[in-house]
């Protein structure tokens, strides 16, 4: 177990975004995005998004990477949540996927331009601050929960547990 400045969320904690992000990998890589839309613009990341009504976490899973990368992911298995609790009153769930399993060429969209990167070389520097606290062992395979806190982008707390 990792924890830092603990902060569990108070019992009625309830998200008012509930989203999902996929990591895709190929040998020691992992197939990012340079995100150009909506929450995170301008940041890299793994492809996602919110779910729609009616949807499983996985089915938006899937949803996200066709729509983002043109590419059907195809073994996706659930490894964490993530909990944002941010200044603005914003609070999201996020459920995380991992595989490496995928049909067609990840191709730029409107929405995301994506990249292969070395899973040993990360570029934490363009990510959320948060990421580099749990993605590097989620890759490597540790399922987790995660609570975080923001103000804009700026991380003021975090605990992570590895499971």
């Amino acid at each position: 177990m990792e924890t830092s400045d603990s902060i569990a969320f108070p019992p009625t904690w309830s998200p008012n975004m509930v989203a999902n992000l996929v990591f895709i990998t190929r040998g020691d890589e992992v197939l990012l995005i340079h995100k150009k839309t909506g929450l995170g613009a301008g940041k890299i990341n793994g492809p996602g998004g919110k779910l729609e009504a009616g949807e499983t976490a996985l089915d938006a899973a899937i949803r996200e990477v066709e729509e983002e990368l043109h590419i059907t992911a195809r073994d996706l298995r659930e490894m964490g949540e993530l909990h944002f609790d941010f200044a603005d009153g914003l609070k999201l769930y996020c459920t995380v996927f991992l595989g490496s399993e995928f049909e067609g060429t990840p191709t730029e969209t409107r929405e995301a331009k994506p990249e292969w990167f070395p899973i040993a070389d990360l570029p934490f520097e363009r990510m959320w601050p948060d990421d580099r606290y749990w993605l590097p062992r989620m890759l490597g395979g540790s399922r987790f929960r995660a609570w975080f806190r923001f103000d804009g982008e700026t991380m003021l707390s975090r605990e992570v547990v590895f499971l």
